[in-house]
């Protein structure tokens, strides 16, 4: 008996999802790429039932769309996707952003500065092939750690799926571009904004981190 026969459908499709979404987002899955149901089927040794959920759940993520044959596709990019990315990550990630300075305690400061530190210790070298997933990781993880303590978790859901959406272009784009070296100084400003408890300055610096960032991956897309 294998270990797709233990589980319950909801872990199969939660496992299922995870490891499609991964692929998109690592750009291993390429834009507009077909996702032929026959080959999940057969890697994953699942039934239909899980295996539709999974990929019912990232249709509802908008990483994969349906096509006219009734199948799927990875998400194509466009500009403008990428324009209202920017724009709601920044409307969203300021309003986590001020409610976490306004309720957080000494274990959001403590987990934020621990959050921080493991990021700068690869900023300096993350230009290394080697080293790109797992400052992927820890990027993704110091920007929850900033929004963790703003009390709703279905902010903290949306917030994290936009990083993701965000996260699939800004890999795209390095895949033919250097690392900006002006983030890391960015991400120390904004720790330091957070943590003062200035509310208006720490927005005003993550919307510019995203609008900046983000504006340099969209000169380079071409729909």
């Amino acid at each position: 008996m294998s270990a797709a026969d233990l589980a319950s459908p909801a872990t199969l499709a939660t496992t299922i999802c995870n490891r499609v979404r991964a692929e998109i987002l690592s750009g291993a899955r390429r834009p507009q790429a077909r996702i032929r149901l026959e080959d999940l089927k057969t890697q994953f040794n699942v039934s239909w039932s899980p295996l539709r959920e999974a990929l019912s759940r990232l249709v509802a993520e908008g990483l994969i769309r349906t096509d006219e044959s009734r199948g799927y596709r990875v998400a194509a990019v466009s500009r403008a996707e990428m324009a209202d990315i920017i724009r709601m990550r920044k409307a969203l990630e300021s309003m986590a952003l001020r409610a976490a300075i306004q309720n957080g305690d000494d274990n959001w400061e403590a987990e934020l500065l621990a959050a921080q530190h493991r990021l700068t210790k690869l900023e300096g070298r993350r230009g290394r092939e080697e080293n790109v997933e797992q400052w992927e990781a820890w990027h993704r993880a110091y920007h929850e750690s900033l929004n963790r303590a703003c009390g709703s978790p279905l902010l903290m859901q949306f917030c994290e799926q936009l990083h993701d959406q965000f996260a699939r272009y800004r890999k795209l784009f390095l895949a033919a571009h250097p690392f900006d070296r002006q983030v890391a100084a960015e991400h120390r400003k904004i720790t330091e904004a957070a943590l003062a408890r200035e509310a208006d300055r720490a927005c005003a610096l993550i919307e510019s981190h995203i609008e900046r960032t983000g504006r340099n991956i969209l000169g380079c897309i071409k729909d």
